[in-house]
């Protein structure tokens, strides 16, 4: 490597580096958009339903749910909110630890979910995947893998 590559991206990473941040807030605004029209239901929403639905016993604590969804405590505690003001999630105390709160995930939660992955589906591959013709998915998701690890 020459020194110059230390100091200096190159046109084409300089372009991507530059495209990265504005393209990840498009998708995440283009798929709340989605899911908002359709179902009155935000994509943080979504995904917090989503892990729900994958837990053991459709229930998490808070924090751990708050970790998956990339959110802070007070924010996780905000999307929890709304969940439960449509019934959607409940909020009970842990059993295993009487400091931590758990989120569970409702019936009605689980059918908002069913109803909302379609709308989602469709979201994610028209606004990103329609966006990635002929590029390797399988690399790009292990490039991103790597990226994340490095956390």
């Amino acid at each position: 490597m020459r020194e110059d590559d230390t100091v200096r991206l190159t046109a084409d990473e300089q372009h991507l580096i530059r495209a990265l941040r504005p393209a990840m807030a498009a998708l995440m605004r283009d798929f709340d958009d989605d899911l908002q029209r359709a179902l009155r239901l935000s994509h943080a929403e979504y995904i917090a339903l989503m892990f729900l639905s994958e837990a053991p016993e459709h229930t998490m604590r808070l924090s751990d749910l708050a970790e998956l969804c990339q959110q802070s405590a007070s924010a996780i505690g905000r999307t929890v909110k709304r969940l439960e003001s449509e019934a959607l999630v409940r909020r009970e105390q842990s059993v295993l630890d009487a400091r931590s709160v758990n989120a569970v995930l409702t019936d009605a939660g689980l059918a908002r979910l069913e109803q909302a992955a379609p709308v989602h589906i469709a979201s994610v591959r028209r606004h990103f995947f329609d966006q990635l013709d002929g590029i390797d998915l399988g690399k790009l998701a292990l490039a991103f893998r790597r990226i994340a690890q490095n956390d």
